[in-house]
């Protein structure tokens, strides 16, 4: 049997999806900003059609809404419900803590150093992404994949909540210190301690993103429009 050769080429509407997802969650276009498909298509110099595609999934997803007229618009940030996502999130990382302590696994401590590098820093994406790092080696050391499985259906609309609340927040530093301590109680092998500090660094992140999301939202700013 002979095939026809199919020429690899890049997902033109993933690369528009996550263009668009990074913009929104870095907060470069806001809640309420217009997303225009014909100026949109223009700037990435792609075509309507994947750049309707992408905007179809980032609809079915929540991140953006109809727009009276032309367009559509960047959905709001539900602050309660924001609070739901961290408070489910809470319990898959205190499960995940507890199996990897149980293993006495040692986290990279590059994970901790980046992190503290990017909190210094004012790059907001290098904020989230070590963040995520961290968090992500817990879920691999726990020996479970359902928890990273589980905890990646609502990540985006965390890093969303995130990228907003990390442009006015003054406790960067003081999360990777918490990260630190649970790091140590899971690589002595101290599953309750290390459950018990993730689980309260997660409900504190979730009270102080409540508070620092509704004061951020509260601020006057102007528009992006694509």
């Amino acid at each position: 049997m002979q095939l026809i050769k199919i020429e690899s080429a890049p997902d033109l509407v993933d690369q528009v999806y996550r263009s668009l997802l990074d913009a929104i969650s870095e907060g470069s276009l806001a809640p309420g900003a217009r997303i225009m498909q014909e100026d949109l298509a223009a700037q990435l110099s792609v075509s309507r059609q994947p750049v309707l595609q992408a905007l179809r999934l980032l609809k079915k997803d929540g991140f953006v809404l109809d727009a009276p007229g032309r367009g559509v618009l960047v959905a709001p940030l539900d602050v309660a419900w924001l609070v739901q996502i961290y408070q489910v999130r809470s319990a898959l990382d205190a499960l995940a803590a507890r199996l990897a302590a149980q293993g006495h696994t040692q986290l990279d401590p590059q994970l901790i150093r980046q992190g503290r590098k990017a909190a210094r820093g004012h790059d907001v994406k290098a904020m989230m992404a070590a963040d995520a790092a961290f968090h992500a080696a817990i879920y691999a050391a726990s020996g479970n994949p359902l928890i990273a499985q589980s905890a990646q259906l609502h990540w985006h609309h965390i890093r969303r909540a995130m990228g907003a609340v990390l442009q006015v927040s003054t406790m960067r530093e003081s999360i990777w210190d918490e990260h630190e301590a649970i790091a140590q109680a899971i690589a002595a092998g101290d599953a309750t301690q290390a459950e018990a500090l993730i689980r309260e660094h997660g409900e504190e992140a979730g009270h102080n993103l409540a508070a620092l999301l509704s004061s951020a939202l509260a601020q006057p700013a102007a528009s992006t429009a694509l």
